[in-house]
């Protein structure tokens, strides 16, 4: 799925030095994502990614900066089109996805970097969310209600 694909690149560069297109293809291959250089080409193209200097005088993909809201904006479409349900348990709140989609929408979750939630875990179609106080659950799980309907 193009969206979900495109949700992994930008969390691959995120947390890697990608410096090529190859190379960012083998990561997308040891995800589980079988994608040509051309298709990879179009991805980068779509996603606004621009190649930046590092400190090492090398040169790595990254997002632009003015893209920031646009990367924000495809990180929550992803949640949208995979969510279906919210419960909560305890500390916990769990979200149920679409088959095999937990991993993109938990990837989407990490990025919204929500202090109260401590992390995720996520299997092929269920999410544990993990909040820091359990007095938080409420609020939370209504905030992902509206992240569902694009209230947020």
């Amino acid at each position: 799925m193009k969206g979900t694909r495109q949700s992994e690149i930008l969390h691959i560069i995120e947390t890697h030095k990608i410096e090529t297109q190859e190379e960012l293809a083998r990561y997308l291959e040891q995800e589980g994502y079988r994608v040509t250089q051309a298709t990879v080409s179009r991805d980068i193209k779509e996603l606004g990614l621009i190649k930046v200097a590092d400190k090492n005088g090398g040169q790595r993909y990254s997002v632009m900066q003015d893209m920031k809201g646009i990367y924000d904006e495809r990180v929550k479409n992803v949640f949208r089109q995979s969510v279906m349900r919210v419960d909560t348990a305890g500390f916990i709140i769990v979200l149920h996805t679409l088959p095999g989609m937990a991993q993109a929408a938990a990837m989407a979750v990490d990025n919204l970097n929500w202090p109260e939630i401590v992390g995720t875990i996520a299997g092929d179609d269920t999410i544990f969310v993990a909040l820091r106080n359990e007095k938080d659950k409420e609020s939370i799980a209504e905030q992902f209600r509206k992240l569902m309907k694009g209230l947020l």
